[in-house]
């Protein structure tokens, strides 16, 4: 599985932290990771927003298969994704989140609060975090006896999802021109996004766009 990580502009300076530690985990279980950034505070800024979007065009365009993201507290991070069409964010704060997400509402994406809640021993929270959501099949269920229901009201809100949003590329058509270049003129994203996406539609039109 590919991985992706984004942070917003108020956590830049965690970025390097967040990224070791999900490479530690990630790379146990065969996933790799590629770092979107934000890198540092002097980095060109990514609101919360932008996170969301950004989280979208990787999910839609399959450049990644996952996306870690997060904010101050997680939930605007999260909000902003569950927003995008084909991405379901789920808030992880600790081990039980991301593993209940995981095997309940098997999502995409997870946002954590990389600034609330996070002091002594938080890059072990996050260990344990990524621990929970990488270490193996997701999808399963929780508890046994609410697999079937849960395997279902999954089909579902998919199925919801696909009614209620707008394909992705009508939303890069319609979005604001100038806030899809900052989300997207980014060296990171260049040179990650064009070596692993496969929608060509999507490619093309964010070819044309940064030309």
């Amino acid at each position: 599985m590919k991985i992706a990580l984004i942070n917003e502009n108020s956590q830049a300076g965690k970025n390097e932290l967040i990224y070791n530690t999900l490479v530690s985990v990630a790379s146990k279980y065969g996933h790799t990771v590629d770092n979107y950034g934000m890198f540092d505070a002097d980095d060109k800024a990514l609101t919360y927003v932008q996170n969301g979007l950004l989280a979208a065009i990787l999910i839609n365009s399959e450049a990644c298969d996952f996306v870690v993201t997060g904010c101050g507290t997680g939930s605007g991070a999260m909000l902003a994704c569950n927003s995008f069409p084909k991405v379901l964010c789920g808030l992880i704060v600790d081990p039980s989140d991301a593993y209940m997400f995981g095997q309940i509402n098997d999502g995409n994406c997870a946002a954590f609060p990389f600034a609330k809640g996070f002091g002594w021993g938080a890059e072990l929270n996050l260990e344990y975090c990524f621990e929970k959501l990488f270490n193996g099949p997701r999808g399963q269920g929780y508890p046994k006896e609410r697999v079937i229901p849960e395997q279902r009201n999954k089909k579902i809100l998919d199925q919801v999802k696909e009614i209620t949003h707008t394909p992705m590329i009508d939303i890069l058509k319609k979005i604001d021109r100038d806030f899809l270049l900052q989300t997207i003129d980014r060296p990171s994203f260049k040179e990650l996004f064009f070596k692993s996406a496969k929608n060509q539609e999507i490619i093309d039109f964010i070819k044309s766009i940064l030309n």
